[in-house]
């Protein structure tokens, strides 16, 4: 309706009710679309997590179902056993020790030269060095000059604690003539061992030809056998006159009786009393003079002569005495072999390890290291090991550095312990060098202040390879096997019973356990050779008990705590419902 009209408008009232109220549904459909789309989207989601629900339980419920081939027969096997176990094995036992050595020369010598100082003579320096290091070293080669003394090195294996003169014995002067023969200086018609005038004539020879006079054995300038052949020139000269005398002692034994006869007669003169009487007394006189060599002078003849022949013995005896003082004078004469100017070694060409000294050096500790014969390795057996290694067991040599292995044997293990001496230094370190060499051969070991053992020398069955020289290897020691193959089990597989038997027990697959009686054989690396008695039986691959199993034991224990606390608590509850049933 319109004021200017003043007429009706034909929509009305009831009209604009029913806008207002078509205004207010489609406001209440715009709002509505919003909030239906909320409501779809938390429907999925709920839908999403039932269905991973559902699907989580039916994988449970198929896993408890479904079971693999594996763990099918795992469940209808037996259940584990609560022992431990292990296999018997038919096989070889060895029982082995393991130390470690090191490689090097079977002799193995420190030249330390010494030299005994004369009258006048000051400081020991080295004058010459003959060899460098690395240098090959034969038998009678010079290898340094000491204040103008040599030192040479000779064949030998025997340690020289003396010096060698003219008229020594023994083995050491045996080794001498050997070395002196192999050199080309025969020692003639000497006895062997006997340092006689051949072995002088060879020993003079030898020092020849290095070029240098040999020391005398009697520093006297000759004068003991000067004055010995002397005394014998003296006792010769006595012994002619002793003789002399004798003989003219003999011939002129009449005229010295007929002179006797003469005072005789002269006696018979003294005799004349008057003119009447003398031709009387002289007559006498001359009877006696005449009975004189009749009488006295025979007795006087015999005592001359005997004095003669004592005379003539005493200065025989004199001159015997005298020559044999001469000959000993001489036999003691002659060149000598100083303890300080040799070395021994065992094998040859011999080599130069290190030289650590030059001309003008003081002679201070050791001079040159020489090394000689095959390779063999040194080890240290500790107190426990000694006991179980003899010589003649198998060794095998392994060196980790290069991956060498090589085969050998014990050739022998010392009897007393001792400390380790100092690297490079051969027990013989002292030979020929006025020091003696009587501490064996060139034996060397750990470094000083390792630990106190016994030396146990190892020799290769073949030749190793000289680059191993001087490596630490380990040494495995066959100390003890069987002879062939054998059954062996764990150590802790055999028990002792109360009444003395050894036994080990037997477990077949379904847990079942018998006890088979055994007489134990070699161990070694913690097994024991086993051989049945009776009539009982063992076999390559049966299960033996070494001991308990402690996962199952304890699996076991817990089950058992459970079924005896469920018995506990189903005893209480019964109680409770018989006291609710009263």
């Amino acid at each position: 309706m319109t004021a200017d009209t003043g007429e009706t408008d034909p929509t009305g009232p009831a009209d604009e009710a029913e806008e207002a109220e078509g205004a207010e549904e489609a406001e209440e459909v715009d709002g509505a679309e919003p909030s239906a789309g909320l409501s779809r989207r938390r429907t999925w989601v709920a839908a999403v997590a039932v269905g991973a629900v559902l699907l989580s339980a039916a994988g449970v419920a198929a896993s408890l179902v479904i079971k693999s081939p594996a763990q099918t027969a795992a469940e209808a096997g037996p259940p584990p056993l609560d022992v431990l176990i292990a296999r018997v094995e038919k096989r070889v036992l060895r029982d082995t020790v393991i130390v470690r050595g090191t490689v090097t020369s079977a002799q193995a010598v420190q030249v330390t030269p010494t030299v005994t100082g004369g009258e006048g003579s000051g400081p020991a320096v080295v004058t010459k060095v003959a060899v460098r290091q690395g240098d090959k070293v034969e038998a009678g080669k010079v290898l340094l000059e000491v204040s103008g003394r040599p030192v040479f090195a000779l064949p030998g294996g025997l340690p020289v604690y003396r010096d060698l003169k003219p008229g020594a014995t023994g083995d050491d002067v045996k080794q001498l003539q050997k070395a002196l023969a192999g050199l080309g200086h025969g020692t003639g018609s000497d006895a062997a061992g006997t340092f006689g005038a051949g072995t002088k004539a060879a020993l003079g020879a030898f020092y020849k030809s290095i070029g240098y006079d040999p020391l005398p054995a009697v520093a006297d300038r000759g004068e003991a056998v000067k004055s010995a052949e002397d005394a014998v020139t003296s006792a010769e000269r006595s012994l002619e006159d002793a003789k002399a005398a004798a003989a003219n002692t003999g011939s002129g034994g009449t005229g010295s009786t007929g002179g006797t006869g003469g005072t005789g007669s002269t006696g018979g003169t003294g005799s004349t009393g008057g003119p009447g009487t003398t031709s009387t007394t002289s007559t006498t006189g001359t009877s006696g003079t005449t009975g004189g060599p009749d009488t006295k002078g025979s007795g006087g003849g015999k005592g001359s002569g005997q004095d003669g022949a004592r005379a003539v013995a005493r200065a025989q005896e004199d001159l015997r005495k005298a020559r044999e003082r001469l000959a000993e004078a001489r036999a003691a004469a002659g060149p000598m072999l100083p303890v300080g100017e040799v070395v021994f070694l065992e094998s040859f060409p011999a080599r130069a390890d290190s030289v650590t000294v030059r001309p003008g050096s003081p002679v201070s500790g050791s001079a040159m290291s020489l090394s000689a014969g095959a390779l063999v390795v040194r080890g240290q057996l500790q107190e426990h090991q000694k006991g179980l290694v003899r010589a003649g067991q198998k060794v095998e040599i392994l060196s980790e550095v290069s991956g060498v292995t090589a085969a050998a044997e014990v050739q022998s293990v010392a009897d007393t312990a001792q400390s380790a001496p100092a690297p490079g230094t051969g027990s013989n370190g002292g030979q020929g060098q006025g020091q003696g060499q009587g501490q064996g051969q060139g034996q060397q070991a750990p470094a000083p202040g390792g630990p106190t053992g016994y030396e146990m020398l190892v020799r290769p069955l073949a030749p190793l390879d000289s680059k191993l020289v001087g490596q630490d290897v380990r040494l495995t020691v066959e100390a003890a096997a069987t002879d062939g193959n054998a059954l062996v089990v764990p150590v802790s597989a055999v028990s002792a019973q109360a009444d003395g038997r050894t036994i080990v027990t037997v477990v077949d697959g379904t847990g079942a356990q018998r006890r088979v009686e055994v007489r134990p054989g070699t161990t070694g690396d913690g097994y024991v050779e086993v051989r049945p008695t009776g009539d009982g039986t063992l076999a390559d691959g049966d299960s033996v008990v070494i001991g308990v199993n402690p996962g199952v034991a304890n699996k076991q224990s817990d089950k058992q705590n459970d079924k005896q606390s469920n018995g506990k608590s189903g005893g209480s509850g019964g109680g409770g419902k018989s006291g609710g049933g009263s």
